[in-house]
């Protein structure tokens, strides 16, 4: 942690920051890219302060740093070069607003309420003014596991795994009408989630290609690892009148679905 750059630059700032320790090492994976670029970092929660300065210690002077807080007294890091927007995460009107007044983003960072109407409401008023090439980093999603931050079958984990559902629904065999092409991918860590923008790559058309290579006309065993498979035609071939049982197919597939249920359910 402490051979971080944001590490450092944390530690380097003259106010007030609460981070996590595990954070560190994930903001040097998803920001390091971004350091000494012209690029806007917007901040959803400020607090006290200490963790605008230390963006701007770890980006470089070329960043733009933006805060976003609830509360008006954050109006007071203006006078250190912040850009500071007083409104409700959780507010669709605020954000309308917020994304004329500042143009597209490089990256978000959500680390305000936490609740995850807050959370997934900023998630789905920003992805479309993110950048190509640049992120919406949403942290604390440990609350997802935690009583007092909204409904459970609303938590922002739950509403990241229908993200997912809906990335892989572009595959060319699947209902691409339901599928979403903001996001390019998705990246989870402890308690930190990164959606990452990259609309060209997002929007390629879903076909299987071949390279023309020289066909040996491999067999496809996908179906042939299957210990099932071989312990019932054992059975079948020992009690032979086994195989003129109406249905046996039927069982068969039933036992194989056993099987795997068996063997796979204590990962669910």
């Amino acid at each position: 942690m402490k051979n971080s750059l944001s590490y450092q630059a944390y530690v380097k700032s003259p106010y007030k920051s609460v981070k996590h320790s595990k954070y560190f090492e994930v903001y040097d994976e998803l920001f390091s890219r971004y350091i000494n670029k012209n690029i806007t970092f917007v901040e959803i929660g400020v607090l006290g302060g200490g963790s605008l300065f230390m963006w701007r210690e770890y980006f470089g002077p070329k960043a733009r740093i933006i805060g976003v807080d609830l509360n008006p007294k954050a109006l007071k890091w203006e006078e250190h070069g912040f850009e500071i927007f007083i409104g409700s995460q959780s507010d669709k009107n605020f954000w309308g607003k917020f994304i004329n007044d500042i143009g597209p983003i490089d990256v978000v960072l959500d680390d305000g309420g936490h609740t995850y109407y807050q959370q997934i409401i900023t998630t789905e008023m920003l992805l479309s003014n993110i950048k190509d090439n640049g992120m919406l980093v949403v942290e604390d999603t440990h609350t997802s596991y935690m009583s007092g931050f909204g409904p459970k079958r609303f938590t922002f984990v739950n509403y990241t795994k229908k993200m997912m559902d809906k990335i892989n629904l572009r595959f060319e065999q699947f209902n691409t009408t339901s599928a979403d092409k903001r996001v390019w991918s998705v990246q989870s860590f402890e308690s930190i989630i990164a959606f990452h923008i990259n609309r060209p790559a997002s929007n390629l058309l879903s076909e299987s290609t071949n390279n023309n290579g020289n066909d040996d006309l491999a067999k496809d065993f996908r179906f042939h690892d299957n210990q099932l498979n071989n312990t019932f035609q054992k059975v079948v071939s020992r009690f032979g009148f086994l195989k003129h049982i109406p249905g046996i197919k039927f069982l068969k597939s039933l036992a194989k679905v056993y099987k795997v249920t068996l063997a796979v359910k204590k990962y669910f």
